[in-house]
């Protein structure tokens, strides 16, 4: 049974250029963003052979990001739900545009380290109250705005590496500095988005989408199970993606033989095929069920991780593209599954899935780092091509439009 027209009125706000105005801001916005932090692991080769790291310093790097970014998320978003900060995007991306300069002038590796904690605070200011903002703004369309504005990130993400490759590769970590001007840009345009947030509040609107009512028929237990099951996935899947966003590069260098810039241009065709499955989730799961989209996503990549250690250069870069088209289009249906399991906690919910997601890549990261010290690059990609099998477990998962009915 739906529910009353007044309550749907009350949840959702209106459908009007301002608000795609505003989903696309954000959009761009995490595109410059993440295009930004994308920088830190697309230069990992020129700071290995710069700083003569190992490979579980290479790792540990990441680690220092993800966790600070992890940690934090959920306190944020917390917060935000209960105190929204129209302007604390700027803080964020402020933090971000501080921790860029501090790489570009770093002359140790504790210096690398200690600007991978600002750029990671930095991420963990902005991911979940822009997250919580695209909400608000998605008049109802909730898998389709995560898409949109999660989108922009895996952009930026596919698009830092290349930028990386042809500005930092050829003339060193000093033109880390060039990106500064997106970070710049990032403020500007969050400072407007921002006074539409603050609009909002002004009107009541933004403190009532924090106050959403449940309307599934689930009993305690069974959203416990359903987090659970839906914290699992994102293991799953953020644990293989990592092995692909640090160490693909070093994959087929190892492998293949291919040069620094080669490699970072097959890094980049994989996360625009992350950065379009993105985009294909939310609407399909807005329309057909996240559930759906989240066992198709995780499990459909099985086979072919499992074929990916045994092909050619040709046969990785292809199934790379499919494995990154079908595994990214899950990452928006789960954040939306748990914020509808969790009403009114969106900023949490949002920052916890966040959150997790940077831990995993970030512990990930710094053990896959230390299994290739001691192995091989190549044994760390057998092992991984394992992980989508996890996606059994999606079978768990209540069918939250049955429970609506």
């Amino acid at each position: 049974m739906s529910r009353p027209a007044a309550e749907v009125a009350a949840l959702k706000p209106p459908v009007d250029d301002t608000v795609i105005r505003i989903l696309f801001a954000l959009s761009i916005a995490h595109l410059l963003n993440d295009t930004i932090q994308a920088v830190l692991p697309a230069i990992y080769p020129v700071l290995k052979i710069s700083f003569r790291l190992s490979f579980a310093q290479v790792g540990l790097i990441t680690f220092t990001y993800q966790l600070t970014a992890s940690i934090l998320q959920p306190l944020v978003g917390a917060f935000a739900d209960r105190r929204p900060q129209p302007y604390s995007l700027v803080v964020g991306m402020s933090l971000t545009l501080i921790g860029l300069i501090m790489l570009s002038q770093a002359g140790s590796f504790q210096a690398i380290l200690a600007a991978a904690v600002i750029i990671g605070t930095g991420s963990a200011i902005f991911h979940p109250e822009a997250s919580r903002l695209a909400r608000l703004a998605s008049g109802g369309r909730h898998g389709f705005a995560q898409s949109l504005f999660q989108v922009g990130g895996n952009l930026g993400t596919s698009i830092g590496p290349l930028l990386a490759a042809a500005i930092v590769v050829p003339h060193g970590q000093a033109h880390i500095l060039w990106f500064s001007v997106l970070a710049v840009g990032g403020i500007v345009l969050l400072a407007r988005v921002g006074g539409w947030y603050s609009r909002s509040l002004a009107e009541g609107r933004g403190r009532r989408s924090g106050k959403e009512a449940s309307h599934f028929s689930l009993t305690r237990a069974q959203v416990i199970r359903a987090l659970a099951v839906l914290i699992i996935l994102t293991f799953s899947k953020h644990i293989y993606l990592t092995s692909l966003t640090s160490y693909y590069t070093f994959y087929v260098i190892t492998k293949f033989g291919a040069s620094v810039q080669q490699a970072q241009l097959y890094l980049f065709i994989f996360l625009f095929a992350v950065a379009a499955g993105t985009i294909i989730g939310g609407p399909i799961g807005d329309r057909f069920g996240r559930k759906y989209v989240i066992w198709i996503s995780i499990l459909g990549t099985a086979p072919f991780a499992l074929l990916l250690p045994h092909v050619g250069l040709a046969g990785t870069i292809a199934l790379t593209v499919v494995i990154g088209v079908v595994l990214a289009s899950a990452f928006s249906a789960i954040v939306v599954y748990a914020q509808e399991l969790l009403p009114g906690k969106v900023g949490m919910v949002a920052g916890l899935f966040f959150g997790l997601a940077f831990g995993v890549a970030g512990i990930g990261s710094a053990f896959l780092g230390k299994l290739a010290d001691q192995t091989s690059i190549l044994h760390v990609f057998d092992v991984c091509s394992y992980f989508p099998l996890i996606g059994l477990i999606t079978a768990f998962l209540p069918n939250l439009e049955r429970a609506r009915r």
